[in-house]
Parts: C-alpha cells; sequence; structure tokens
C-alpha cells in the first residue's frame, strides 16, 4: 500500500500540510518517493517529565515536534532516519503504561501510547518501514546506540557517588556514554563518543575509566598491527549536547493515530 501513495495527490497534499505546520522553523519534507504513513501524539520521556509531542511516521524518516497548537503549528522539528533506528518495547510501570524505546546512535528515548493497541500500531508501522528500507538498500542494522537517559525525578541523589544530593546549586548532569544522573565532580571527564558527535562529552567517572582503558587496548593491538599508535581522542573541550527539549503544550488530547499505507484512510 506504501508504494501505491508515492505518486498519490493525497500523499502530497499530507506532506505540505505537515511542512505548513512546521512552517519556516522546519525542513522541507516533500522528496520524491517519500510517503507520508501515519502520525499521531506520543508523549515523550524528557528529562525534566513526559511531554507531549505530534510525530509523523514517514518510510523513511520519523519526524517529531513540539505542539504549539494541536494540529496547527508545531515547531523544534526533529528528524530520524529510520535505518538508524531499533525498536525495545517496554513493560508497564506503574503510571507509565504502553511505552517503547526508540534507539538511534545519536539519541535515546522512551514514547508512551495511550492505549496497548496504539503502541502495537505504532510499533508495527515504524518496523515494517524499517525492514523495507534495509532490504531495499541491503544494508544491517545499526548495532550501537545512544544510552537512554535516566529521567531527573527518579534521581535525588548521584547516582555515581552516592552522597551528592542534587540542590539549585548541585545541579544534575547526564552521562552521555551509559545515561546516568550525576553530579558535577562525578562527571568532570569528557570523551568522544563517535555516534553521538565529533567533539568530547561529558562522561561519569566509571565510563571514562572503562572507555579510556578500551581506547588504549585498542590502540596496543592496532600499534602491533600498524606499528604505530593511534591518535588519543580523550580531550577537553565543549560539550554540545544540550539537555532535552522543554515546552509547550502539556494539556493535549491524544486523538487515535491515522495510518495511511493500510488503505483505511487513503482519500
Amino acid at each position: 500500500m506504501v508504494d501505491k501513495l508515492v505518486n498519490s495527490e493525497a500523499n502530497a497534499r499530507r506532506i505540505q500540510m505537515v511542512e505548513n505546520c512546521f512552517g519556516t522553523s522546519g525542513q522541507p519534507l516533500f522528496l520524491p518517493g517519500r510517503v507520508l504513513v501515519g502520525e499521531g501524539v506520543l508523549t515523550k520521556m524528557c528529562r525534566k517529565r513526559p511531554k507531549a509531542r505530534q510525530f509523523f511516521l514517514f518510510n523513511d524518516i520519523l519526524v517529531y515536534g513540539n505542539i504549539v497548537i494541536g494540529k496547527k503549528k508545531y515547531n523544534k522539528q526533529h528528524l530520524i532516519p529510520l535505518e538508524e533506528v531499533q525498536l525495545q518495547a517496554l513493560e508497564d510501570n506503574g503510571q507509565y503504561r504502553n511505552g517503547w524505546l526508540i534507539r538511534t546512535a545519536t539519541k535515546s528515548f522512551a514514547v508512551y501510547a495511550a492505549t496497548q493497541t496504539e503502541k502495537q500500531e505504532w510499533m508495527a508501522h515504524i518496523n515494517k518501514c524499517i525492514e523495507d528500507l534495509l532490504r531495499k538498500s541491503g544494508k544491517k542494522p545499526v548495532e550501537t546506540h545512544a544510552a537512554v537517559w535516566v529521567p531527573d525525578s527518579e534521581a535525588t541523589i548521584c547516582m555515581h557517588c552516592k552522597k551528592t544530593h542534587f540542590t539549585m546549586i548541585n545541579r544534575r548532569h547526564h552521562c552521555r556514554n551509559c545515561g546516568a544522573v550525576v553530579c558535577g565532580p562525578c562527571s568532570s571527564k569528557k570523551f568522544i563518543l563517535p555516534g553521538q558527535s565529533n567533539k568530547p562529552l561529558r562522561v561519569c567517572l566509571d565510563c571514562y575509566d572503562n572507555l579510556t582503558s578500551m581506547k588504549r587496548d585498542g590502540n596496543k593491538a592496532l600499534a602491533g598491527n600498524n606499528n604505530k599508535p593511534a591518535n588519543s581522542t580523550e580531550s577537553s573541550g565543549e560539550d554540545d549536547s544540550g539537555d532535552d527539549d522543554e515546552t509547550l503544550k502539556d494539556n493535549v488530547t491524544h486523538d487515535e493515530p491515522k495510518f495511511y499505507a493500510d488503505g483505511k484512510l487513503e482519500k
């Protein structure tokens, strides 16, 4: 059904409407062969608390943004190539139900649907798009993914030293390698994580020691093969990973998602 929608006027019109909702703050989304497969509101686990986000599933990318005016205007557009995505279902845990992880090399996070049926629909459609892409390209799934950040609310003290209580002065920080919430002294080191950035990123002391050891062992092996050591990647640079997005609409109506590739909403 996706192939039937490629050159359809309905698909072109839907993609144009999505572009218009993001306005000048978003990237152009129409490309030859691109199909809008589905759309809907999911609750994304952000750093400080869960927030409603508008998601758009295309046959090659996943797009989401902040809701400024429901069904009319969105901002802070994020584009995720589906070839890099891996999904992992989450078990229900208290108030957090119907969730799954969206894992990529640069960023990983949890999302939650309103019902179990919607969760199954979203995961099935996303996985089908990923399978089709990988089959057509002949590529293998990405094996290395960024850590999922532990929400601020789940850590009142540093997860590394187990001593520092977080306050307005002792701020929370996240290790970009393991996702743990740590204090400043316990995340004073930085390391290049190639999948996330070409600049050194904040990591906790445990991860820094492990990464440094792995790098040293890798350099020794490379030196034995090439008769020369590899260049060191440890350095102290600016961390370009900002906090997770905050804003805007919290009281958002979670209408049922629309999926077009099954033919039910083709017109």
